[in-house]
């Protein structure tokens, strides 16, 4: 069996007592940064065997993860929040279904969930976009083909919000937008307002934008 193992985003409290009952099923963990999941397993007590598993080398450690699924039952883990959302691990997830092994989702913390459910806007109807182009006529590309009757939902980091903030007031500036950062943490904050109302400030910490067209 293939776990898909989901872990916190911040907040160890978020970690279930299934999580760690999958964990502890598993031969080896592969992971995309083993020192994280090292950590992760420190605090939770538990030694495992990692392997990396990411962009770069997915085909040759999905090879390797086939051969341990036929040992027996085998993890992939993120960094944090849920494995193959804006992270590795849809390669894996494939071949191992290729290969008439079960794969079962062990369920988590995902941080654009966090952050739509707490924003305010219609969740009745979205798109998960992921990471924003950083090309500018890629990102204006993007902006202007947004269904108004959608709500739209991405991650980005500190280093490129003001930017991304200055493009969105040049191109919706009536739309509502929540700006969610530090999800579960001790200095979480979610911002609400129209884009064009967006005050200038220093943003820290991962964050995940959630946009909408309508009136709300």
């Amino acid at each position: 069996m293939l776990y898909i193992i989901s872990t916190p985003i911040g907040n160890m409290g978020d970690i279930s007592p299934r999580v760690i009952d999958a964990i502890n099923d598993c031969s080896v963990l592969f992971c995309e940064d083993s020192r994280r999941t090292g950590s992760l397993l420190k605090k939770l007590e538990i030694s495992k065997k990692l392997e990396s598993y990411n962009d770069y080398n997915k085909i040759s450690k999905t090879k390797k993860a086939i051969e341990e699924l036929k040992e027996g039952n085998i993890g992939l883990i993120s960094d944090c929040g849920t494995p193959l959302i804006s992270d590795p691990g849809y390669y894996l997830t494939r071949e191992a279904i290729k290969n008439d092994f079960e794969v079962v989702h062990v369920p988590g913390v995902a941080a654009f969930l966090s952050a739509l459910v707490v924003s305010g806007l219609p969740p009745d109807k979205f798109t998960f976009h992921g990471f924003l182009p950083k090309k500018k006529g890629k990102f204006e590309k993007l902006i202007k083909s947004l269904n108004n009757d959608y709500t739209h939902i991405f991650y980005e980091s500190p280093h490129r919000i003001i930017k991304v903030i200055n493009y969105l007031k040049s191109l919706i500036p009536e739309w509502q937008i929540s700006i969610s950062r530090e999800i579960s943490k001790k200095f979480e904050e979610t911002i609400r307002c129209k884009v064009k109302d967006i005050k200038e400030k220093k943003w820290k910490g991962e964050l995940v934008i959630v946009l909408s067209g309508k009136s709300v």
